[in-house]
């Protein structure tokens, strides 16, 4: 009896470790091109997005939660000035910080999203108490600070996101506009995301903004807009985007992926391809998203010159990249 125990028990353990793991992040898309980036702040992003995925794919493979895995990388990024999230959060026109994000679970279908928050040092945490404390998917603005105080998240000085290199960017941004000239096309862009499939078999997305340079009028993007910026579906992938966020509104990118591998039996690359190559660039929009299939298959999809992203798929090989198609 004892014997059979045993076996049974290692049956149980064998079979956990045959389930594969997978992450994949992204710390925004633009025009990030090779001579415009000095070797020191390459080698930054470079090193922080390799320590990230591995950090995480540490804890998949210990067995952490997928959603646990997401919101703590995530939270690496929003505490980083490296990135349009959290502390390195964009302008509005106004000069204020309004920070989105959203985050999916792919076996109940849960999800939480937060929008226009000023106050709270983690969105992506909060949208997870949204989507576990709350019967509501997204909340906005001061309904989302009153139930982040009433959930016990400590409130910020809005000057904890205040960088020189996002002050410097809304004034270049207004010089421009104001000029009637052309503008930089990065104002548009900037997000991070991580998806991941964990120990249990679930997918999980995550996505966490600042939003577009010198947005008006409360605008709010894709990030934390479930089936366009974030979406994860245990039956087809997890999927985070970052770009325009009107067009992957418009075209709900990232349920759109999922769909095409459930429903069209596309492969992931398939499916990410399709949509990021040729149904946004039909439609003028420019990004890309992180993908993780059932599998542990990855996909990194962009259609600008470059995207921050960093992955490691089920069977261990791991991608770090800026530029390009090549990493």
């Amino acid at each position: 009896m004892r014997y059979l125990f045993g076996s049974f028990l290692l049956c149980l353990v064998a079979s956990a470790s045959a389930q594969p793991v997978a992450i994949a992040l992204h710390g925004g898309a633009g025009t990030i091109e090779r001579g415009k980036m000095s070797g020191e702040v390459e080698r930054s992003y470079r090193e922080f997005l390799d320590a990230a995925v591995t950090a995480g794919h540490r804890q998949l493979q210990a067995g952490d939660d997928g959603l646990d895995v997401v919101v703590s990388i995530i939270q690496r990024m929003e505490e980083s000035p490296l990135f349009n999230a959290g502390k390195g959060s964009v302008y509005t026109w106004e000069g204020r910080h309004e920070l989105d994000a959203s985050i999916m679970h792919g076996d109940r279908l849960d999800a939480g999203a937060v929008a226009g928050v000023t106050t709270v040092q983690s969105p992506i945490a909060l949208a997870r108490a949204v989507m576990e404390r709350s019967p509501h998917v997204m909340l906005t603005a001061k309904g989302a600070e009153s139930f982040a105080r009433e959930q016990g998240f400590p409130m910020i000085a809005p000057s904890y996101f205040e960088t020189e290199r996002r002050k410097k960017a809304l004034d270049n941004y207004k010089r421009s506009r104001r000029a009637g000239r052309d503008v930089d096309v990065d104002y548009k862009f900037g997000t991070v995301g991580v998806v991941v499939l964990d120990r249990q078999g679930n997918l999980v997305a995550g996505t966490s903004t600042g939003g577009m340079t010198g947005k008006r009028w409360g605008r709010v993007g894709d990030a934390p807009i479930i089936g366009a910026g974030t979406y994860a579906d245990n039956r087809s992938c997890a999927v985070s985007a970052t770009g325009h966020g009107e067009y992957f509104i418009r075209h709900t990118v990232s349920r759109d992926i999922c769909a095409r591998m459930q429903f069209a039996r596309q492969t992931l690359d398939e499916a990410a391809a399709t949509v990021i190559h040729e149904e946004l660039v039909h439609a003028g929009g420019d990004g890309g998203v992180v993908a993780v299939d059932a599998k542990g298959n990855v996909a990194l999809v962009f259609n600008t010159a470059g995207m921050y992203r960093a992955s490691i798929d089920s069977t261990g090989q791991k991608q770090v990249g800026i530029y390009g198609t090549a990493p």
